[in-house]
């Protein structure tokens, strides 16, 4: 194959991607988005092996290769099978780690085979797909334990934790250029050794709160470390669409960040969220008291008086499994009159469209999930609102305590409602730290503490 072919098969394989990406930004479309993706990524693997001649590997080359994808088809259906929806989150972030690990290997192969008059492009783009693609790995095997909860979930700050992580940074840049200027090992090693400790030391102090803005960078970076190591490679395709993989990351990355008045800097040098809370809220909060206990009757009349309902689902209903009963819930409603919509917050859950993705396999109609603008100015309007395992993303204590945490972040204006029913586990604060005024209110509100399961069976029952 001529270079002239290769590159201008590999223009249409990245237009390709960039078709299905495009497709699946619509419901209808996204099946179709997804299987024009994964025909681009086999084309794109034809066309490297078919341009390198692989023929020419010989018999054990060919094994080797062949031998490879075999056993990771294997594994990508094996998990494609057993995975469940709820375990989503930590199977991106593995999948990150498991894309970072593989461009780091390709720059570590590729810098221990240059030669002294390699060209210096090469030579910069390999080391930074080794740096990149460590830090990719290291940080989406944390996350992915965190998710999973092999870790312990909460974020852990070290005593100077931001001075920690620049000074790790910069000792990671500089190893970067000693290694360009003066390729050894000992700069290979230096490199390896700081990406994996900036790595820790970044992701460890990441809480649920910032998770999906981390799993968000984590899945740039892998598209970065990708990009970095086709530029090392002279490999077109794998430069294109790493590149749309880590600039589409990264808009997303910003989404996410501004949904949470969190900015960036702050996750990428490491500074924590101020925990305290002022006590002026606190003692405001125990003076409203608590809300009174609400009988069925009163629960039975609302609902079934209900002309527009709106469910809140949050990370408590990923962690019951109870986005089956949720579309049971809305479907009951309907059937008696009711309009039945879903607010989703942009970070509700601990990945980008956690509560989508959930709600889907529910078979809940994706027509009815309206994004926080879009369903904001309803709230009004809705007799009743019905809170599933979520908190931050509803506290109103983002709009009215100045100097919390969560001041000024974007969120479901849940409490305009006429009524609130709050299925939650217990009352203890989100991950922010911060009470929520709501479980304070005496009136508008009914709470319905404990698993959220048996809590929404209740509101089954109710309407039969």
């Amino acid at each position: 194959m001529s270079e002239l072919s290769y590159y201008l098969f590999g223009g249409i394989i990245a237009v390709l991607v960039l078709w299905g990406i495009s497709l699946m930004r619509k419901v209808p479309s996204a099946r179709l988005g997804n299987l024009i993706n994964a025909i681009a990524t086999v084309l794109a693997v034809v066309l490297v092996l078919v341009y390198h001649d692989i023929i020419k590997s010989g018999f054990h080359g060919l094994i080797i290769i062949f031998g490879g994808m075999a056993i990771g088809s294997f594994i990508g259906l094996l998990l494609a099978y057993r995975v469940k929806m709820i375990q989503m989150p930590e199977m991106v972030a593995l999948l990150n780690g498991v894309g970072g690990a593989a461009s780091a290997l390709i720059g570590a192969i590729t810098i221990f085979n240059l030669t002294t008059d390699y060209p210096l492009f090469e030579k910069t783009t390999a080391v930074l797909a080794l740096a990149v693609g460590i830090i990719t790995f290291v940080g989406s095997m944390i996350a992915a334990g965190k998710l999973a909860k092999i870790l312990d979930g909460k974020s852990v700050i070290l005593k100077q934790h931001s001075l920690i992580t620049i000074l790790l940074l910069g000792l990671l840049v500089t190893s970067i250029i000693l290694n360009i200027l003066f390729p050894s090992i000992v700069t290979i090693l230096l490199v390896t050794v700081f990406s994996n400790f900036f790595s820790i030391v970044f992701v460890i102090r990441v809480g649920g709160a910032d998770m999906p803005v981390t799993i968000s960078l984590l899945n740039s970076l892998s598209g970065v470390a990708g990009a970095l190591a086709g530029l090392a490679l002279a490999n077109i395709p794998l430069i294109a669409i790493g590149s749309i993989v880590g600039s589409s990351g990264l808009v997303l990355t910003q989404i996410m960040s501004k949904a949470m008045n969190r900015p960036l800097k702050d996750i990428l040098i490491g500074i924590p969220l101020n925990q305290d809370t002022p006590t002026r809220i606190q003692e405001k909060l125990q003076e409203e008291g608590s809300p009174e206990d609400v009988t069925d009757e009163f629960l039975e009349k609302l609902l079934k008086n209900s002309k527009r309902v709106i469910i809140v689902p949050g990370y408590g209903m990923a962690l019951a499994q109870a986005q089956h009963l949720v579309e049971r819930l809305a479907r009951m409603l309907e059937d008696r009159g009711a309009e039945v919509i879903f607010a989703i917050h942009p970070v509700a859950g601990r990945m980008p469209g956690h509560m989508n993705i959930l709600l889907a396999e529910a078979g809940v109609d994706y027509d009815k999930l309206y994004e926080m603008d879009d369903v904001n100015p309803l709230f009004e309007t809705c007799e009743c609102a019905i809170i599933v395992g979520a908190n931050d993303v509803v506290n109103p204590a983002a709009r009215e305590a100045v100097g919390t945490p969560i001041y000024g972040m974007p969120i479901l204006n849940v409490d305009y409602a006429k009524h609130v029913i709050i299925c939650n586990y217990d009352k203890k604060p989100g991950y922010s730290g911060i009470d929520n005024p709501m479980y304070h209110k005496t009136k508008g509100i009914s709470m319905l503490l404990g698993d959220a399961k048996d809590s929404l069976n209740r509101l089954i029952n109710l309407i039969k």
